[in-house]
């Protein structure tokens, strides 16, 4: 898979060319924009493979430019952002961004962000209709025809709760999943209680999926919600 072209949204020059100049020393194609019009224009113009976008614009939201995005692509979207409050996270996790990282960050932590936001474009142009029946992640797996879930080839008991919530993560992996999002998906409603009740839930399916395997699979974001990680 040839390296990906990253559009930059960062209207502060010297976080734009860090960002820049990672990705150069990295040979990632990119361009860059400073303000959220010219940001649309962009993702519209040249349809980019990842978004690198900072919140704080000088003419608009940077929630809103996720929201326009998402009208028309489901091209990743990392947010950098110096809003650091859990709020802020879910607001634009919920829009539609895959990632947040949150200024200060290293450019190490950057570059994983990425090869996490790659990962997933691979995953999702594989074949179509492989991906719609069966799904494998190290030592799990999942037959989303039978509805069974195996782990290094034993099948996993799970409640039917437990077993949405694999799938959910699974049809979404390497992106956070909000606690809103993964509830009124599962539950349909966003219940605090809910919240209370997927918090149970999660750390059950979390001792089934690791218990027996010395990989990692399910990554809590604290006070925002799961993201299962790519084995």
């Amino acid at each position: 898979m040839s390296k990906p072209f990253i559009l930059i949204v960062e209207d502060d020059e010297a976080i734009q060319r860090l960002i820049t100049t990672t990705l150069e020393t990295q040979n990632y194609r990119f361009l860059t924009a400073s303000n959220g019009s010219q940001a649309i224009l962009e993702a519209v113009s040249h349809n980019p493979d990842i978004v690198i976008l900072d919140l704080g614009l000088p003419d608009m939201d940077g929630v809103e430019i996720i929201k326009k995005i998402r009208s028309w692509s489901t091209m990743p979207i990392i947010v950098v952002s110096a809003r650091s409050m859990d709020q802020d996270k879910i607001d634009a996790l919920d829009a539609g961004a895959d990632d947040y990282l949150t200024k200060p960050f290293s450019v190490e932590e950057l570059l994983a962000r990425l090869r996490v936001a790659i990962r997933r474009i691979h995953y999702h142009h594989t074949d179509s209709a492989q991906q719609n029946l069966h799904f494998a992640n190290g030592d799990l797996s999942i037959d989303y025809a039978a509805g069974c879930a195996f782990l290094k080839g034993t099948e996993l008991h799970l409640t039917p709760i437990e077993y949405k919530l694999l799938v959910l993560l699974s049809k979404n992996i390497g992106k956070v999943l909000t606690h809103n999002y993964i509830t009124k998906e599962i539950w349909g409603s966003t219940w605090e209680n809910d919240v209370a009740s997927l918090r149970v839930f999660m750390a059950t399916l979390r001792k089934k999926i690791e218990s027996e395997s010395q990989q990692k699979y399910i990554q809590t974001h604290i006070g925002v919600g799961y993201r299962m990680i790519k084995n």
